[in-house]
């Protein structure tokens, strides 16, 4: 599908219709706002003391940082579509990368309705008596998935407004466990949590447990496509999240810390219940935490899916890239969704995939912020992003980070998610053919040999540097794919190639028949197996053309220094001397123009 297609069927598409506050900072505060904050993050404070649990914030909130700017440089530089992360990445690093990435995300999106959803299912079973045992929990976990089916069916107004109702549940826990947590506020509790506990779990074991919290910053990017500006909403809502989520857990922090003795942050879940004010409220906010959760993931997952179906590059993926009513809701995949999230609660026990799915995520920002630094360093004209407080740097630490963190936590589920990862790349790498879109490998490319082609014309030449540079002359088609093939091994893998045809006359019917000639010469190129490059050009007579082209062809250091071409015929040797008067004239030329002469008489057994 080429660009003027994409967007023919674009403008096509009703344009979104939520703002900054439903479409970016509402799926992304809720999930940020989750489940470990309810019921794991005064277990890391008293395991971890509150010093190293400011620590454990500040790494994790910082990583949130880097990519969310990394985020907004892109953001405010393309238009930004469906499909979140997965067409960020596929615009700026390619279809392989974005398709490999895509489709690993969609999955664990999808799976993570289900790990949502069986939280939701274990607390709501822990509430009723003997609930807890048994198939109770998968079986409130998979009302839960048909529950927010619905909304996800209606599509993202309906969705949203569902949001409201979850956030006024957690703003009225929030507010209970603030003020209760003031009024039992106690300093000889502070300085009894402030340092972690002898005996007490490891730092990065502790960070693996929290970071989950803080991995919801980019659910807003999976609803770019119902934005009605993605520009302007993805920095600012994001930004406004993570801001938010921030002041909450920090204040959070210190309530556990100097509300609740350190030997009841470690041995309840369920702290958070005692140091509210009013504590069903809390209940009911890890219930709202859990379903919120689960309906960014039923809204993100369908969406990264109808992307990526619609850039044709898995084809049995085709039947997804559909989506219904004006909005373009993409039910067919919130129904698969749906599928997989019921697999998933069938199987029961998440504790061997829940490792690798966050990895999966944590793979995603690092990408996300390496291609903002390759976007940068390619140093294209077209790069211009209105987020002004981006640096290149900061993608790269952003990208370091996020790798250094994949190692700390868990080096076998990150060798395993890269493992797949590179796995699908290479399937992508070897089917998906030419690209559909532009995206930045060809200015990273240009802008290399920019930098190469300067620092080698500071350096003096030397025999031992020498590389053949061959102009190949292939005038006749019928001899073209021996003399090519030929070339190839000339030049090995250090040289480069360039086939050169010369057409005699002027005028417009020539330009014509150069635009003709140039496709049969890359097609047999192509056949040939060859990775010359093409070079027509027309002259008004022979002489002057081959002046010409051995005298202007190259750029700084990298000139021809090889003539490569067929023997004359045996049928112009026996006819006409003038022929070989002036193939010997050529030779003589090209000679003393300061290159190598190789003539090739091919026989029929070459090939």
């Amino acid at each position: 599908m080429d660009n003027n297609a994409t967007e023919v069927k674009d403008k096509g598409k009703a344009k979104g219709t939520l703002g900054t506050f439903a479409g970016v900072f509402t799926p992304s505060i809720l999930t940020i706002l989750g489940i470990i904050l309810f019921l794991r993050l005064g277990y890391v404070v008293g395991h971890a003391g509150l010093s190293r649990t400011l620590i454990i914030l500040a790494i994790a909130n910082g990583i949130t940082i880097l990519t969310t700017i990394s985020l907004s440089a892109i953001a405010t530089n393309l238009h930004v579509k469906g499909g979140g992360d997965y067409y960020l990445i596929s615009r700026t690093l390619g279809l392989e990368f974005g398709g490999a990435i895509g489709i690993v995300l969609f999955l664990a999106q999808s799976v993570s309705i289900a790990f949502y959803c069986i939280g939701f299912g274990e607390v709501v079973a822990s509430l009723i008596p003997n609930g807890s045992y048994g198939s109770m929990p998968q079986i409130i976990a998979a009302s839960a998935v048909a529950f927010l089916f619905i909304f996800a069916w209606l599509g993202a107004d309906w969705a949203t407004r569902f949001q409201y109702v979850v956030m006024f549940i957690l703003l009225a826990a929030l507010v209970s466990f603030f003020a209760g947590g003031l009024m039992q506020w106690d300093n000889s509790n502070l300085t009894q949590n402030w340092s972690a506990p002898e005996g007490g779990l490891g730092f990065w074991v502790l960070f693996a447990i929290f970071f989950p919290a803080v991995t919801g910053f980019t659910q807003g990017v999976s609803m770019s496509g119902d934005l009605k500006d993605p520009g302007k909403s993805l920095p600012t809502g994001t930004f406004l999240a993570i801001g938010v989520s921030i002041f909450v857990y920090f204040f959070g922090t210190l309530l556990f810390a100097s509300s609740l003795s350190r030997d009841v942050l470690v041995s309840d879940y369920n702290a958070m219940n005692r140091v509210a004010a009013i504590d069903f409220l809390i209940t009911a906010g890890v219930i709202a935490a859990t379903l919120s959760s689960a309906m960014a993931s039923f809204l993100g997952a369908p969406r990264i899916l109808q992307s990526l179906a619609g850039d044709r590059i898995f084809p049995f993926l085709l039947p997804f890239a559909k989506g219904s009513g004006t909005n373009d809701n993409p039910r067919r995949g919130v129904l698969l969704s749906a599928v997989i999230a019921l697999v998933t609660i069938g199987l029961g026990n998440l504790n061997v995939i829940a490792p690798v799915v966050s990895m999966f995520f944590l793979i995603s920002y690092g990408l996300l912020n390496y291609a903002t630094y390759f976007e940068s360093r390619a140093d294209s004209p077209s790069f211009r992003p209105r987020f002004r407080l981006y640096d290149y740097r900061i993608s790269l630490v952003g990208c370091l980070a996020c790798f250094g963190v994949i190692l700390a936590i868990d080096l076998s589920a990150g060798i395993i998610a890269i493992a797949v990862l590179i796995a699908i790349y290479q399937y992508l790498l070897r089917t998906s053919g030419p690209a559909r879109w532009a995206d930045s490998r060809r200015s990273h490319h240009i802008q290399q040999i920019h930098e190469h082609l300067i620092a080698a014309s500071k350096e003096p030449e030397h025999p031992r540097n020498w590389r053949p540079h061959l102009l190949v002359f292939t005038g006749d088609s019928n001899r073209r794919e021996k003399i090519l093939k030929f070339a190839s091994w000339f030049k090995g893998r250090s040289g480069f190639v360039t086939a050169v045809q010369i057409l005699e006359g002027w005028g417009a019917k020539m330009i014509r028949l150069r635009s003709e000639m140039e496709e049969t010469l890359q097609s047999d190129i192509a056949k040939a197996g060859s990775d010359a490059f093409p070079l027509l050009v027309t002259t008004p007579t022979l002489s002057l053309g081959l002046h010409t082209i051995l005298q202007s062809y190259g750029i700084g250091p990298l000139k021809a220094n090889t003539i490569l071409l067929n023997w004359i015929k045996s049928s112009d040797d026996d006819s006409s001397p003038i022929v070989r008067s002036q193939y010997g004239r050529h030779l003589r030329t090209a000679y003393r123009l300061g290159c190598n002469l190789l003539v090739l008489d091919a026989k029929q057994s070459l090939l």
